[in-house]
């Protein structure tokens, strides 16, 4: 088969088409021949070196696919080959074929083509595991979703507005603000001239971004107010005033998807299959596409990503099987 493999860290140059093993499913895994994949902010993070790999996992990045089993492992039921699915990843999607838990498996939604159903996995499985599963979103709440315009923002918006929460998100520029409106968010900030503090205080607050943000979100939260940290992107350091958590009562959580435990990861998906995969078959959620990109040029994938002007979900298609 082939893979986008990764040279040396660095930018998006040293992704690499070329030659890979084909791989073989492990008891409980089946083989998933891959029709597209999407690109994550953690992609990014393994290819400049960010983002360090553990022992059994991939050296190709994608965190989710979607494609037509080819072959089932040992002990696998419910499965068939040629069933069309979208699977969670530890890594290893930027590829022509890839082994994957069968508890990692979700169905493709009813509508849904299945080159775009490469889009869901991750970004639904992060939303519901975060907003609900961690920090227990209720209707009637107030969420503040940091970054609303990119893929797990715009999965956000629409998850949260369905479960009947009042929702603030946080954008670069009024064209992403006006998006993000149609989308569900009741608000839209746009960070480069307003200050999200000033529309507070927030039940929960979902924030990608890390870094400097961090003393203003727990400013910005309301009494047993829950912030979920799943970003760096402006650095891994800020004061913390402990004053403030403590006479709120409001918790920090730091979480991240990718090191579960497949066990984990399995209850999350047969959450977000239970919960989520309805409100994408009514319509009232979405998968938001900015483009198509051969996987072949991931590397101008990346490129997109990183220039930052790309609304939702790029996506990575094998062309071959599409």
């Amino acid at each position: 088969m082939k893979a986008v493999s990764i040279k040396e860290h660095g930018g998006p140059e040293v992704l690499e088409w070329t030659d890979a093993e084909d791989p073989a499913p492990a008891a409980g895994e089946v083989v998933v021949d891959v029709v597209a994949s999407a690109l994550n902010r953690a992609d990014v993070m393994q290819r400049w070196g960010l983002y360090p790999l553990q022992p059994g996992w991939s050296p190709y990045p994608g965190l989710e696919v979607s494609g037509r089993i080819s072959a089932l492992g040992e002990g696998v039921t419910g499965r068939q080959v040629g069933d069309e699915v979208c699977a969670l990843l530890t890594g290893g999607g930027y590829a022509q074929k890839v082994a994957v838990p069968a508890g990692q498996l979700l169905t493709v939604p009813k509508g849904i083509g299945l080159v775009e159903a490469a889009g869901l996995p991750e970004t639904t499985a992060t939303v519901w595991s975060n907003i609900v599963m961690t920090a227990g979103l209720t209707a009637g709440e107030t969420i503040l979703v940091h970054g609303g315009a990119g893929g797990v923002g715009t999965m956000a918006i629409q998850v949260a507005k369905a479960l009947g929460a009042r929702v603030v998100t946080t954008v670069g520029g009024p064209e992403k603000a006006e998006r993000a409106r149609e989308l569900g968010a009741d608000l839209a900030i746009d960070y480069r001239t307003e200050d999200f503090t000033e529309h507070g205080p927030y039940d929960v607050i979902l924030d990608v971004v890390g870094g400097d943000y961090l003393e203003r979100n727990v400013a910005s939260l309301a009494p047993d107010g829950r912030l979920v940290v799943i970003g760096l992107q402006k650095g891994l350091e800020a004061p913390l005033n402990l004053a403030e958590l403590v006479f709120k009562r409001a918790s920090v959580h730091g979480t991240t998807l990718r090191t579960r435990s497949k066990e984990q990861k399995a209850e999350i998906v047969a959450e977000v299959q239970k919960h989520v995969w309805p409100m994408i078959e009514s319509g009232a959620v979405q998968l938001v596409v900015d483009r198509t990109v051969p996987m072949a040029d991931a590397a101008e994938g990346h490129r997109l990503m990183e220039a930052g002007g790309h609304l939702g979900k790029i996506l990575l298609v094998n062309e071959e099987s599409a």
